[in-house]
């Protein structure tokens, strides 16, 4: 996994010890935990988090797109949030299937 760089990308000297977790700590030390849980799965758990929480900026588009970069298929990702609506709330559903549309739109026109 390449350095993240998004927390001080986004917040620079605006808060400097969130973005060092969120680069360092979050994706630089419990994302690199592969020999503990692969990749697929952190994407396929962080998805499910974000949207039973109700987030749908563009962190969870980021996740939707980490989860299809890790093996996650338009197929698969659809069928999460399939199932994922009856925990989750259907219009959490909708919001979510919105974005996941954008992120697979080029293996769903093969």
């Amino acid at each position: 996994m390449k350095k993240q760089m998004a927390g001080r990308d986004a917040l620079g000297s605006f808060a400097t010890k969130f973005a060092e977790l969120n680069d360092d700590v979050l994706f630089g030390e419990v994302w690199s935990r592969e020999d503990k849980l692969p990749l697929r799965d952190r994407s396929i758990i962080t998805v499910t988090a974000l949207m039973a929480k109700g987030i749908f900026d563009n962190s969870l588009k980021y996740h939707i797109a980490n989860a299809k970069n890790n093996g996650v298929s338009a197929e698969e990702m659809a069928e999460i949030i399939t199932h994922l609506a009856f925990y989750a709330g259907w219009p959490n559903a909708w919001a979510a299937f919105s974005m996941a549309k954008e992120v697979y739109a080029e293996q769903l026109t093969e």
